[in-house]
C-alpha cells in the first residue's frame, strides 16, 4: 500500500489542508438549504466547487478534500437520483478536486517550493446523512453491521474514484471509527485518515476518550493519520496532546471557526472564538504543530484567507 501522507511528510514537516467547502460555497452565493448540503451544489453548480478547490490551492493548500462528505446513495435517492447516477456524482466530487489540482500544477510558477497537492475523498459519518447534527453527538440506533452496510457501498465508489486517499472525517464516536477502519481492510490498496468531532478537551462528541480512540486505531496500518476536525479551536491543543501520548501516527487538526452549529435551524451561532479570522488561526497553528499536528487546515466557516495564513505561519 502506498502512503501518500508519509511520502509527502518525508519532504515537508507539515502539510496544509484546505478549509471549509460547504460554508465557502454558501459565502459565494450557493443555496445549500438541502439535506444534500454541498452535494446539492455538485448537481447544480459544479464549476463553483472546482473554483473553491482552485482558490485553496492558490492559498497554499497541499491537500484538497472532495465535496462528497454528505453524498450518499440514500440522500441522492431521496432526490430521485438512482444508484448509478449517485455513484457518478460521487466520482464527480473527486474529479472536480483532481481537475483543479491538475490545472494548478500545470503552471510552472506553482511548482517552486511546493509539493504536488494531494486529493482526499471525503467520507462523512452516518450522522452527516441524517442531517440532524448527530455527526457532533453520535448515539446512533444502528448496529455495527448496519453501519458497515451503510458505509460499504460509497466506500467502494470513493475508493475507486482516483483520489490519493480517503478523508474519513467528523466521526463522533469510537464505534463508528472502528467500523470504518475494519471496512477499509476490504479495500487493501486504499489508505485514509480518520478525524473525530469533539465537544471538549478530552472526548469525542459521543463521549469516548480521544486518547483511547487514537490507541485503538493504532492497529490499522491503512489508517495513516488520526486527528480532530470540525471542533472549536480552543480544544485542539489539549486534544492533540491526548492523542500524541497514545499513537505514533501523524496527527491531523482542522478546526471550525469556533462557532456553534444549530442543527435544527441549520445555521451557525455566535462569533468564532478561535479560528474566526486569518490572524487568529495563524497565532495557533504553530502551537498545534508543537503538540504533534502534521496536517493542519480548517473546517466549517474557514476561508481561503485563513488557509493562506496557515500556510504562511507554517512556512
Amino acid at each position: 500500500m502506498h502512503d501518500p501522507i508519509a511520502a509527502s511528510l518525508a519532504r515537508r514537516a507539515t502539510l496544509v489542508l484546505d478549509g471549509a467547502l460547504a460554508t465557502e460555497l454558501e459565502r459565494r452565493g450557493a443555496d445549500l438549504a438541502d439535506p444534500l448540503w454541498s452535494a446539492r451544489c455538485l448537481i447544480e453548480r459544479p464549476a463553483l466547487i472546482r473554483e473553491v478547490h482552485a482558490d485553496y490551492f492558490e492559498a497554499g493548500a497541499d491537500v484538497a478534500i472532495s465535496a462528497s462528505y454528505q453524498a450518499s446513495f440514500e440522500g441522492f435517492a431521496a432526490r430521485g437520483i438512482p444508484a448509478e447516477g449517485a455513484a457518478r456524482l460521487m466520482r464527480d466530487c473527486v474529479a472536480l478536486a483532481m481537475a483543479a489540482r491538475e490545472q494548478f500544477w500545470s503552471d510552472p510558477r506553482h511548482r517552486t517550493g511546493r509539493l504536488r497537492p494531494l486529493v482526499a475523498a471525503s467520507v462523512g459519518p452516518h450522522g452527516a446523512v441524517l442531517a440532524d447534527g448527530s455527526e457532533y453527538r453520535g448515539g446512533y440506533a444502528l448496529s455495527d453491521a448496519e453501519l458497515t452496510r451503510f458505509h460499504r457501498a460509497r466506500f467502494a465508489v470513493l475508493a475507486g474514484a482516483g483520489a490519493d486517499l480517503l478523508a474519513i472525517e467528523t466521526i463522533p464516536c469510537l464505534r463508528e471509527a472502528l467500523v470504518l477502519a475494519r471496512l477499509l481492510e476490504e479495500f487493501p490498496g486504499t489508505c485514509a485518515w480518520i478525524s473525530f468531532s469533539c465537544g471538549d478537551d478530552r472526548h469525542t462528541g459521543e463521549g469516548d476518550d480521544l486518547g483511547e480512540c487514537a490507541a485503538r486505531l493504532e492497529a490499522f496500518p491503512q489508517v495513516v493519520a488520526v486527528g480532530i476536525n470540525c471542533t472549536a479551536p480552543r480544544h485542539i491543543g489539549a486534544l492533540l496532546r491526548r492523542m500524541r501520548l497514545r499513537t505514533a501516527k501523524p496527527l491531523v487538526a482542522y478546526p471550525n471557526s469556533g462557532e456553534a452549529y444549530d442543527a435544527a435551524a441549520k445555521h451557525w451561532l455566535g462569533a468564532g472564538t478561535g479560528a474566526g479570522s486569518a490572524s487568529s488561526l495563524a497565532e495557533q497553528v504553530r502551537d498545534w504543530r508543537a503538540h504533534g499536528a502534521r496536517l493542519i487546515g480548517g473546517c466549517c466557516r474557514t476561508t481561503p484567507a485563513d488557509i493562506r495564513a496557515v500556510a504562511l505561519a507554517l512556512a
